[in-house]
């Protein structure tokens, strides 16, 4: 999987429920992806919260890209947003503190600032989950989507595969079979929490998730999904 900041519960459904997850680290950075972004609750209402990155080229890698020289100013922001909009939260003196201490990470590297968010997330969790990165395994870097995702399974002797439900846009399972892979799509279950007295707006950040669900209920939802 790519990289994404604060990403939705099904992210980590993934995680915790894989024996070994690869995080592409040396992928080509998209602008309207969910690398530098997600979605919170603003009155009621979904809306994006960014990192802000340092202009570059297009060909660039993440671990090539950098946040923007005027991050600071930013991220203040984008914490005392957060502080404003959840403070009310029943989870938030837990929670705020790992979100503080994710936002104030001061690595520039864009892949490292968010390798660490993910990291933070998975220790509260207690997801144990071993996590390889791409580059370590020195893989063919011609090989793109599928073919790339075949040659990891290979490297790391896989058997199955699991994919979150969008991927069935991208994986073939006859291209699986053929390689002896078994390919699964993870599909979270329709998973409900209170968000204070607002209409449940759903897939938002798993920041949302931590901020109205204790520890506990969150490993339970863990395991709502369904392979197919």
């Amino acid at each position: 999987m790519q990289p994404y900041f604060l990403p939705y519960i099904g992210y980590f459904q993934l995680i915790a429920n894989v024996d070994m997850f690869v995080l592409y680290d040396n992928i080509q950075y998209t602008k309207k992806g969910w690398i530098n972004r997600n979605r919170f609750l603003v009155n009621g209402k979904s809306q994006y919260f960014t990192i802000p990155i340092k202009r570059g080229s297009d060909y660039l890698s993440i671990q090539e890209r950098e946040l923007s020289e005027n991050r600071i100013k930013d991220i203040i922001k984008l914490k005392n947003k957060i502080y404003s909009l959840y403070c009310k939260a029943p989870e938030f003196k837990f929670v705020f503190p790992i979100v503080r201490n994710i936002l104030d990470f001061e690595d520039v590297n864009l892949f490292g600032y968010i390798y660490h968010s993910i990291k933070e997330i998975l220790f509260y969790l207690e997801i144990d989950t071993e996590i390889l990165l791409a580059s370590n395994l020195h893989l063919n870097e011609k090989l793109k989507s599928q073919e790339k995702v075949l040659e990891i399974c290979k490297v790391l002797k896989a058997k199955e595969y699991i994919n979150p439900i969008g991927g069935t846009l991208l994986y073939t399972k006859d291209v699986f079979k053929e390689k002896n892979l078994k390919l699964y799509f993870l599909k979270t279950d329709n998973i409900v929490y209170s968000q204070l007295e607002n209409e449940f707006i759903p897939w938002l950040s798993i920041i949302d998730v931590m901020m109205f669900n204790s520890k506990e209920d969150i490993q339970g939802m863990l395991n709502k999904y369904t392979l197919i």
